[in-house]
């Protein structure tokens, strides 16, 4: 006797129960996302490969910093104001966390052990990304005059 449409039988699917903060929530086991295999994911996405150009760099990476954040924005501004005029491309100035470094002393020499002062100094971070630049531009940079009180990493990259 064949199975009419109404009466099929029900096959009891497996669930399973995970429990998050909030609720718990029942998936199929059918449902879960298997992982890919290695071996298939490595052929089908293959890694872009960087070509190297001798005598051409890629980006300056200039890290400003200074304990006066007025000379530090002065002194970005001026190397912005370099790099664009020099129709270069640039990113940033992106604020680096501030660097504090505290210093607890005694007010007195030998007695007063609870009279104390602290001090602190605090030094502002930019950071200043140069993409492609030309040899014009690495000569404005380096005949650059700055404050006393900046100093400048440059990285090559």
């Amino acid at each position: 006797m064949p199975v009419s449409a109404s009466k099929k039988p029900k096959i009891k699917k497996e669930t399973a129960v995970v429990k998050t903060t909030a609720r718990v929530v029942r998936a199929k086991k059918s449902a879960r996302v298997k992982p890919k295999d290695k071996a298939i994911s490595a052929v089908a996405v293959p890694k872009k490969k960087k070509i190297d150009v001798p005598g051409e760099i890629g980006r300056f990476r200039i890290r400003v910093a200074a304990y006066e954040h007025k000379l530090l924005d002065a002194s970005v501004k001026q190397i912005l104001d370099t790099a664009l005029r020099h129709n270069a491309t640039v990113r940033g100035p992106v604020p680096l966390p501030t660097e504090i470094k505290k210093y607890t002393v005694n007010r007195a020499a030998f007695v007063y052990k609870n009279a104390r002062e602290q001090f602190e100094m605090r030094i502002h971070k930019r950071l200043i990304d140069i993409m492609n630049p030309t040899p014009a531009l690495i000569e404005a940079l380096t005949n650059l005059t700055l404050p006393s009180g900046v100093s400048i990493d440059v990285k090559m990259l």
